[in-house]
């Protein structure tokens, strides 16, 4: 993996990046500044989309161009860039329940998957979190409590297996995932950490995971048994989340953090918050759109 260039954004934590195939841009979040914003590779203009919250991943949304599925704070919603409009689908955690919406990502059926995060033990309690399936059949639904920091979402190329990791566990786990119905079992184990907390997934064409590292300035790629392959130091102790992208789906673009440093370890990392550009032998998967029939107000 060979590093192509850092993009230098100021993102106070960069989050959930996604490649528009269609486009030929790259999306992600600044979740603390509430905003979406979206990267021109070949000119390297950065727009800015104000949310209404603070957005913890985002999907696109099939026949509707310029539409995301989104993780907002409490809930999910259509949400429209351009325009500012949002269209709420449900909201689990209303203001005050001490958790949030975090890392999400679709299966290769267009099943959106998202996690919460406990922010507040006081307020949510310990491990009160959860991962969470939309589909249009079911909507929102539940399928695994007892959850600190969800991440790490993302399927196998053949949409038989899912990732999904709690930050605060270090631990990576994997599913049987019935690619007809959606529903998961056989939990097992995939990856302990052991430098770092498991951030944000993707996976390449060759079923490999990328995971970021937060405070290990690390990706770490695993084999589909898990075992460790390579690891990508960054020079950024905050690494968040990997995204494939480009002409040919070769460029790996990874988001940084500056969220919690001090003055002092800021100036020790002055690309930290921007995006890290690598260029691989393997290319990565295009992004599915999440496939719903909610009722279409925006776009």
């Amino acid at each position: 993996m060979r590093l192509v260039e850092v993009i230098e954004t100021g993102d106070v934590l960069g989050e959930g990046p996604l490649w528009s195939v269609d486009e030929g841009r790259l999306w992600w979040t600044d979740i603390q500044s509430r905003r979406l914003r979206r990267l021109d590779p070949a000119t390297r203009r950065i727009e800015d989309f104000p949310a209404p919250e603070r957005i913890g991943s985002f999907t696109f949304v099939e026949g509707r161009p310029g539409v995301f599925l989104t993780a907002f704070e409490t809930g999910l919603a259509m949400f429209e860039p351009a325009t500012g409009a949002v269209e709420w689908l449900a909201r689990q955690e209303p203001a005050g329940s001490g958790r949030r919406f975090n890392d999400g990502r679709t299966d290769r059926q267009g099943r959106f998957w998202v996690g919460t995060m406990v922010e507040d033990e006081a307020l949510a309690g310990a491990a009160s979190a959860s991962l969470w399936r939309m589909d249009a059949e079911s909507g929102l639904t539940e399928r695994q409590g007892g959850v600190k920091i969800s991440n790490g979402l993302c399927a196998s190329p053949d949409g038989a297996t899912l990732y999904f990791a709690d930050s605060i566990a270090g631990s990576i786990w994997a599913y049987d995932l019935d690619p007809a119905t959606g529903d998961i079992a056989g939990r097992r184990l995939f990856s302990q950490a052991e430098r770092g907390g498991p951030d944000g997934s993707t996976v390449d064409s060759q079923g490999r995971v990328w995971n970021a590292r937060w405070g290990a300035g690390e990706v770490v790629c695993l084999g589909p048994d898990g075992r460790e392959l390579e690891v990508v130091h960054l020079a950024a102790r905050q690494p968040t989340c990997v995204a494939f992208g480009g002409d040919d789906l070769k460029l790996m673009f990874v988001t940084t953090a500056t969220d919690g440093l001090t003055a002092a370890e800021r100036a020790a990392q002055p690309l930290a918050g921007g995006i890290f550009v690598y260029e691989s032998e393997v290319p990565g998967l295009a992004e599915v759109a999440y496939r719903g029939s909610e009722p279409a107000k925006l776009g």
